[in-house]
């Protein structure tokens, strides 16, 4: 197995919707607000090569929507999906799987593209197999006023229409390879995957653990739909991560790929952060 960071592109969301009730007085400490109060945000997706499956785990936002919707994500830098898979080696014909941890446009928005006279919209990856769940599914083509705006139809029935849709079922492991853990608070069965990795473990985080920042319990984002739960799950698994030395693969911070936690007199806090290549070659 060989295990890529892929870089999507980097965005920015407003500071006080991605820090909830925390106040920007402590969170700008870790997480910098522009003029406009916005901070910077990566789309970190993972390639995992093992023997003849080419797995990618999320998509980033995708260069299909209009220049006004991109207008209100501030879009900078040079990375791209098919770039960075290029500089490792592969094409997107080549990825076998796409596992997609839920269905909110930053995650899943690069799974779907027009196709050249803009009469289509087709998975980007043609040779691939998707993942969700169907929890997860159900709920987001029939959203919620608060997450009506983040799950996209047209990220999401071009995947069904093209056939290539898959539900994980209690035998993910076989299925994808991976272990999942399931979480519910930032949206209805999200889902991190748990990867057993050169005698170590990496947990992808998506959205239960954006950045750094948000270790602190407290610290949760305004675009969580059940923020307590979220609470008590992130409790529960950076306690876990703690005693049992995770390697945390951060999706969403901007200047951190990895980081490691440790318990502290305040609870679990940060232990130190890393490069990919610094602890895995």
């Amino acid at each position: 197995m060989k295990i890529y960071p892929i870089e999507t592109g980097n965005f920015k969301l407003d500071g006080g919707a991605m820090f909830g009730v925390v106040p920007k007085t402590i969170w700008q400490k870790t997480n910098p607000a522009d003029s406009n109060n916005l901070i910077d945000m990566s789309m970190r997706s993972m390639l995992i090569e093992d023997g003849n499956r080419l797995i990618l785990i999320d998509t980033g936002l995708g260069a299909k929507q209009s220049n006004k919707f991109y207008s209100y994500y501030y879009l900078f830098g040079d990375s791209s999906l098919n770039s960075s898979l290029a500089k490792h080696g592969f094409h997107r014909d080549d990825i076998t799987d796409v596992f997609l941890t839920h269905l909110h446009f930053d995650h899943c928005g690069g799974a779907i593209e027009w196709n050249a006279d803009k009469t289509i919209l087709q998975p980007v990856f043609k040779n691939a197999k998707f993942w969700s769940n169907e929890k997860h599914w159900d709920w987001a083509v029939t959203p919620n006023p608060r997450e009506k705006a983040s799950f996209l139809k047209e990220n999401i029935n071009p995947i069904k229409e093209s056939g290539q849709l898959n539900f994980i079922d209690n035998n993910y492991k076989d299925q994808i390879g991976f272990d999942v853990l399931f979480m519910d608070g930032h949206t209805e069965k999200q889902m991190l995957p748990m990867i057993s990795y050169q005698d170590k473990t990496i947990v992808f985080m998506a959205d239960l653990l954006p950045t750094i920042g948000h270790i602190p319990l407290p610290y949760v984002m305004g675009y969580d739909t059940r923020p307590l739960l979220t609470i008590k799950e992130k409790a529960a698994f950076l306690n876990e991560a703690a005693d049992k030395e995770y390697y945390l693969f951060l999706e969403h911070d901007a200047y951190n790929e990895l980081c490691t936690v440790a318990h502290t007199e305040k609870g679990v806090r940060l232990k130190n952060t890393h490069k990919f290549t610094d602890i895995f070659n």
